[in-house]
């Protein structure tokens, strides 16, 4: 069956040459966002319930976009001033990059990985003496954990902002030919807004291990996965299997 509409199950980019929108123009198709998932911030009531202080950290381990965007935000709502001196350390350039968003970036120590978070390792261990804060979701991988307590470093992982289901209902009715998933919240997401979902003829494109997992022990059939060395990216892969339904005869 061919390919002619597709929900990604995420917001719609922000920036004007995403390769989604020159895959929605070669290959004629609709593609159409929708969140499954979206974040909430946790009150700071409910941080200092989880025994945070803020004055109490020299380092700020940060993971993704939201947690530096929580991390300050909890520190305006607890009327907390960042000293300069604080160390910042990200898990990749992009979240280096968007902490300028808060700090003048060359008057800062900041220290950033290459990607993966156990990749953070050697600059947390060269800083060992510190006290660290890693503000993150309320669903953190294990890794993450299990790299920290390796370290052997004093350490606090608090809960700054949660993974929330969103609200699908009006799609009821509305069929795709292909839904686009990146984590397993997303399938959960799927199932508590359809729980009686059938996949029937839709096909199932989903990126990472964890969300092929996912999708299979719901009983579900995985028609396009990325990363692979030939599709690194979703739009490769997508644009990859359109190539050979829709000019199959």
């Amino acid at each position: 069956m061919k390919v002619k509409t597709i929900l990604v199950s995420q917001p719609e980019p922000k920036i004007e040459n995403s390769p989604y929108f020159d895959l929605q123009e070669k290959q004629k198709v609709k593609i159409d966002f929708r969140p499954f998932i979206h974040v909430e911030g946790v009150s700071a009531k409910d941080i200092r319930l989880q025994k945070v202080d803020l004055n109490n950290y020299t380092a700020i381990i940060l993971t993704s976009r939201n947690s530096v965007d929580h991390y300050f935000r909890v520190a305006e709502e607890m009327r907390f001033k960042v000293p300069d001196t604080m160390k910042y350390f990200c898990q990749s350039e992009a979240v280096a990059f968007y902490l300028q968003k808060y700090v003048v970036y060359r008057k800062r120590k900041i220290y950033v990985g290459k990607r993966s978070f156990s990749e953070l390792s050697p600059l947390i261990k060269k800083y060992k003496d510190e006290k660290f804060l890693l503000p993150n979701t309320d669903k953190v991988k294990s890794e993450v954990s299990e790299t920290m307590n390796a370290l052997g470093v004093n350490w606090k992982l608090a809960t700054f902002y949660k993974t929330v289901i969103s609200d699908l209902s009006d799609l009821a009715d509305v069929y795709y030919d292909v839904l686009v998933f990146f984590s397993p919240s997303g399938i959960d997401s799927l199932f508590h807004n359809f729980p009686d979902f059938k996949q029937n003829n839709t096909r199932i494109a989903v990126f990472g291990d964890t969300t092929i997992k996912a999708v299979e022990e719901k009983g579900l059939r995985v028609d396009i996965a990325a990363p692979t060395k030939e599709t690194p990216s979703m739009t490769m892969a997508l644009e990859k299997y359109i190539d050979k339904v829709n000019k199959a005869k």
